[in-house]
């Protein structure tokens, strides 16, 4: 536990709160946090979590474009729900990735835990990219990786990493119920519907 990871904590809680409340300077504050955790990841060689920091970055600039630009007529996006179909290819990409990721790192590394790091790699990215295009499934799954996080990062001595996950797992919750209210009314009945 150092004085960088706890810096690298308090930016990335203020990043997802400002998530949860759709404040668009919730990317530049990612874009510092996940900056800050790629080195705090490679140091404890979680490399798969590392990697993942760099494709953040990536999906941090474009959320940023896409919440501003990606809605209708080039204009403020909205939350919305995914198809079907949407769901299930990215559920195919997301597992196909670990398993790639996680034999990869297993043979190829000395990660400390290459499979589960893989996991939560991929499902990571699956919800981040969602979170760009602003679709509230998104901390459904967030919610179900920080479960896994918080075990992983206790496993490794990172406490502070760990805590922060855990906030996470509470914040993707309040994500959750926040955005399900931000939708619009023809949306709303769809997930009440879907939820009974």
């Amino acid at each position: 536990m150092t004085l960088f990871e706890l810096a690298a904590v308090v930016i990335t809680l203020i990043g997802v709160w400002l998530t949860v409340r759709q404040v668009i300077w919730c990317w530049p504050f990612g874009i510092v946090g996940v900056t800050m955790y790629a080195l705090v990841f490679h140091d404890a060689r979680l490399y798969a979590n590392m990697g993942l920091q760099v494709i953040y970055f990536s999906l941090s600039v474009y959320g940023w474009w896409a919440w501003l630009h990606g809605g209708k007529d080039h204009g403020k996006l909205e939350v919305s729900l995914g198809s079907w179909r949407l769901r299930a290819w990215l559920l195919v990409i997301g597992g196909a990735l670990a398993v790639v990721l996680g034999l990869t790192l297993y043979r190829f590394t000395d990660a400390s835990v290459p499979f589960l790091d893989s996991a939560l790699t991929s499902f990571s990215l699956v919800a981040q990219w969602m979170l760009t295009r602003k679709l509230l499934e998104n901390w459904i799954i967030w919610i179900t990786v920080d479960v896994f996080y918080v075990g992983m990062f206790v496993s490794q001595r990172l406490y502070l990493t760990a805590g922060l996950y855990f906030a996470f797992l509470l914040m993707a919750s309040m994500g959750f119920v926040e955005w399900r209210r931000s939708m619009p009314p023809p949306f709303k009945t769809s997930i009440e519907e879907v939820a009974t």
